[in-house]
């Protein structure tokens, strides 16, 4: 699904919910795809989100609140968050805002 320069595609494989996010991470378009993914990690309480940022092509404030709040929510549902995929820019983000420190969430580049 698209949302203002971005997309979200959610998939479920009785373990994993798979977030695949594209396109522009900013506060025009995070919104929407908070909403999605809250609701579907709501719905299945899965053990693992795994954020798929291989096709984010930009990622301000919004986008790294993004991925903290997703890491919060599983961590309160008893999950982990796991992202993958990250280009090296947004890796740079990433890691100078101090995710890798977070203890339920582990971070792969691409």
């Amino acid at each position: 699904m698209l949302y203002k320069n971005a997309s979200l595609r959610l998939g479920f494989d009785g373990v994993h919910l798979f977030a695949d996010v594209g396109g522009e991470l900013d506060h025009n378009s995070v919104g929407e795809l908070r909403e999605k993914t809250d609701e579907q990690l709501y719905r299945i309480r899965p053990r693992m989100l795994i954020l798929n940022l291989s096709q984010v092509t930009f990622m301000d404030s919004s986008g790294l609140g993004f991925v903290v709040g997703r890491a919060r929510l599983q961590k309160e549902l008893g999950g982990v968050v796991k992202v993958i995929g990250a280009d090296r820019q947004t890796m740079k983000i990433l890691t100078l805002a101090g995710l890798e420190r977070l203890p339920n969430l582990k971070i792969e580049g691409a």
